[in-house]
């Protein structure tokens, strides 16, 4: 019979080989992606998933993807934003922890009116109305782009979404480390609802 004695450094070896547990699995919210066709949902969505976005088309349904992040995972629900799809939007609704909504800042007058629409009947709707909400004024590289400050203007954010939790930030998918800072804020407010005490 043979008996080999392990040496000092096999053993640490061995511990680091065996006993090592596996990470925790980072924890993972549902999130709810909405606004007008054209506004740019899905470039950006893949662009965060490091998908090539060249020759995207429109979400004509909705669409779920897991975008990864440092700690946590975001399943973001797309829905498509054509006239025969926002009817059905409410639909989707149930189980969101959190609500991105995308504008175009570079759309005309009546498309303008059609988001602030959509976005202050999103932030009233009885399952949407106490969740975080990431407000994307995409397309800031056009030249036709309203800056953040006058869509927050033309929105009436202030008044509207007081006592409401939101950010509102400019995107365009040619600078993503600002859209992934932005996603941050909303990850941040989505840890912070997790950590209040539950009401009795």
């Amino acid at each position: 019979m043979t008996v080999e004695i392990l040496q000092e450094g096999d053993v640490v070896c061995l511990q680091k080989l065996c006993c090592k547990a596996p990470p925790p699995p980072r924890p993972e919210y549902d999130v709810m992606c909405i606004g007008l066709s054209g506004a740019g949902k899905t470039s950006l969505l893949s662009r965060l998933c490091n998908e090539i976005s060249d020759g995207t088309v429109p979400t004509t349904g909705f669409s779920i993807k897991a975008v990864p992040f440092e700690n946590v995972i975001l399943n973001v629900k797309e829905l498509g934003g054509a006239e025969t799809i926002k009817k059905y939007w409410s639909r989707y609704y149930q189980g969101s922890q959190g609500v991105v909504f995308v504008l175009n800042s570079a759309a005309s007058d009546e498309e303008m009116e059609a988001s602030r629409s959509e976005l202050l009947s999103a932030m009233q709707h009885p399952q949407l109305c106490t969740l975080p909400f990431l407000i994307l004024a995409n397309h800031q590289d056009s030249p036709a782009a309203r800056s953040v400050s006058e869509i927050q203007k033309y929105f009436e954010l202030q008044p509207l979404a007081r006592g409401k939790r939101w950010i509102l930030a400019g995107s365009t998918t040619n600078n993503m480390e600002a859209v992934k800072e932005s996603f941050s804020q909303l990850i941040r407010l989505l840890e912070e609802k997790e950590m209040l005490p539950s009401r009795i």
